[in-house]
């Protein structure tokens, strides 16, 4: 145990120098050291199979989602909430619809059912935030597009998972799909996570209220969003305490982020608050010191409440801090635990049908972001995304562990799992590096471009 957190922590040093010395995103030298350390260090490990990755990764989800929902804010979600409903939901529905049509012809020697489809194509389009606002945080980008592609990748999760268990794994099961069941299965998860999570964010602004200890408000901020996930993922056994016997369970992620952007608002509203008592008092304070007989008592008042309303405003940034750097640990605790459980003798057996996907869902995706565009040209009320935009939205699906829970929920009797397994491991690393690169080229080669608009919005 002490030989993995020394390995952790070993990692993470060399992956933050390597991203801030060369430049490169951090995602990317974790995976590469993480196999690494496998190759030289089998007996060092987290996770023994999928099984236990799959338990690793619902244990370290909620914080990966408290970290990136710290950077939504309500006035950008309401400002871009069709953008990112188009994005993350109606983009998302149309690829799954895309696949059912192409599957056949992607993968027809297999003789996948449609509810296969559906459970395959929904874990490859789960995307990662992590790696994404990572990519991000080393450029100088428009604050719109960065709220686009981040509240994408969290809210695309939310609703893959959804389609992954409520209408994918429900049909494999022998369940049957009608317009009916979906709408009604999808107002019912979607209203019911978001009021859920609204509820808990505010049950954790109360406690936030109680303490001005910076390590306290940041367990409230852990209690809260995993609080809003377990009971979510749980509601069936709320519902059986109840009375009601059922077996309805809720989205985890969308309730986790719910309640942290609540939570976060109030933070953020009070930080306002102080900012402007604190121009307030240094106003107050500029005009008592240019009186001939300046008040000693009134100085030292207005001194004192400066010095309160900086303290509060370090407290809550350095919380947000906090919960950074236990994110940056759970995610290289998941990147090393995912080197064990690749199989390279499976990859390269089911090479081509990594490829096939791998290729499928960039085409998909890039058709998805420019429907997007020609949407955004023809309205008002969503953002305008020019031709860069477009390339950087396409490029941000980068997949995640995500993936990798959906596999473990799959029936273990499926005939194509050993495949599935397969070709979601594969393409989660060719988009980690390949997306990656792109990116950064793109970004890169367009920094001064996206500088400029960055400046523009500004004023």
């Amino acid at each position: 145990m002490i030989e993995t957190v020394l390995a952790v922590a070993a990692i993470l040093y060399l992956a933050l120098q390597i991203e801030d010395k060369l430049n490169i995103p951090s995602p990317l030298s974790l995976i590469s050291l993480s196999f690494g350390l496998y190759i030289l260090m089998p007996e060092i490990g987290i996770a023994e199979d999928a099984n236990h990755f799959a338990a690793l990764v619902l244990a370290l989800l909620p914080i990966l989602l408290i970290s990136d929902s710290l950077e939504l804010s309500v006035a950008d979600l309401k400002e871009h909430a069709l953008s990112l409903f188009f994005l993350a939901v109606v983009a998302v529905a149309l690829s799954i619809i895309a696949a059912i049509f192409l599957g056949d012809w992607l993968f027809g020697q297999y003789h996948l059912s449609v509810a296969a489809i559906i459970v395959l194509f929904s874990m490859v389009l789960a995307t990662d935030p992590v790696s994404v606002i990572s990519i991000f945080s080393r450029f100088e980008l428009p604050h719109r597009l960065k709220i686009l592609a981040e509240g994408e990748s969290l809210f695309n999760d939310a609703t893959a998972l959804i389609v992954f268990v409520f209408i994918g794994l429900y049909a494999l099961d022998g369940g049957s799909i009608t317009a009916g069941y979906v709408g009604e299965i999808s107002m019912i998860v979607v209203l019911g996570s978001a009021v859920m999570g609204t509820g808990i964010g505010y049950i954790g602004l109360i406690a936030l209220k109680t303490t001005e200890n910076r390590i306290a408000e940041m367990m409230v901020l852990v209690l809260t969003g995993y609080g809003a996930f377990t009971l979510a993922e749980h509601f069936y056994t709320l519902l059986n305490l109840l009375g009601a016997h059922s077996h309805l369970h809720l989205s985890g992620i969308l309730s986790c982020i719910f309640a942290t952007v609540t939570v976060n608002h109030w933070m953020t509203k009070e930080i306002n608050a102080e900012e402007t008592l604190l121009s307030r008092e240094e106003d107050d304070l500029r005009q008592e010191s240019a009186q001939e007989q300046p008040s000693r008592r009134l100085i030292d008042s207005a001194l004192a409440k400066i010095k309160v309303t900086v303290a509060e405003q370090q407290r809550h940034l350095r919380t947000k801090e906090d919960i950074q750097l236990l994110a940056l640990v759970a995610n290289t605790m998941l990147f090393v635990a995912m080197a064990e459980i690749v199989r390279i003798d499976l990859l390269v057996q089911y090479k081509k049908e990594i490829l096939v996907m791998f290729l499928a869902t960039t085409v998909i995706r890039a058709l998805m972001m420019a429907k997007f565009a020609i949407i955004t040209k023809q309205t008002t009320k969503m953002t305008n995304i020019n031709f860069r935009w477009w390339g950087v939205l396409t490029f941000a699906g980068i997949k995640g562990g995500l993936s990798i829970v959906m596999l473990t929920m799959i029936p273990a009797s499926f005939p194509h799992l050993e495949m599935f397994k397969a070709v979601v491991i594969g393409v989660i690393l060719l988009s980690t590096f390949i997306y990656s690169i792109i990116l950064l080229v793109l970004i890169g080669k367009n920094a001064e471009v996206f500088r400029q608009e960055k400046e523009a919005e500004n004023h």
